[in-house]
């Protein structure tokens, strides 16, 4: 369930990233306060996440996921150049993301079975 809070966040941050380019820096009021209003409703469903994942995996999704999209977003919606380097950067970030929650997951069951371990030996040694 915190996987989907943190996709929710990135959602609303890559969106608020999308109007940020639409306010053309600041001069166009609407897309700016759309753009504000995102980016602080973004914070919401990441402090959820946060609650059960660890911050530098959530963090390095958050930004690498935002930035995969933006990249795609930017190449659709503003009509910037896609390019095999562009589309390698993406598959690296993906690849990136994919090899820190196979960490995420061996850390924590190695740290779930030595908090296990340690248990039981503190209730061996009463």
């Amino acid at each position: 369930m915190y996987w989907i809070w943190l996709f929710v966040a990135i959602l609303l941050e890559v969106a608020a990233t999308v109007f940020l380019k639409l306010s053309n820096g600041f001069s166009k009021l609407v897309p700016t306060l759309i753009m504000a209003l995102l980016y602080g409703i973004s914070f919401f469903p990441l402090a959820i996440a946060l609650k059960k994942m660890d911050v530098s995996v959530a963090y390095a999704v958050w930004s690498a996921v935002g930035t995969a999209l933006v990249t795609i977003m930017g190449m659709f919606l503003f009509h910037e150049k896609v390019s095999l380097v562009r589309v390698g950067g993406i598959a690296l970030i993906i690849l990136g993301v994919v090899a820190l929650n196979l960490t995420e997951r061996n850390t924590s069951s190695t740290s779930d079975q030595a908090t296990a371990q340690l248990m039981k030996t503190k209730e061996a040694a009463r």
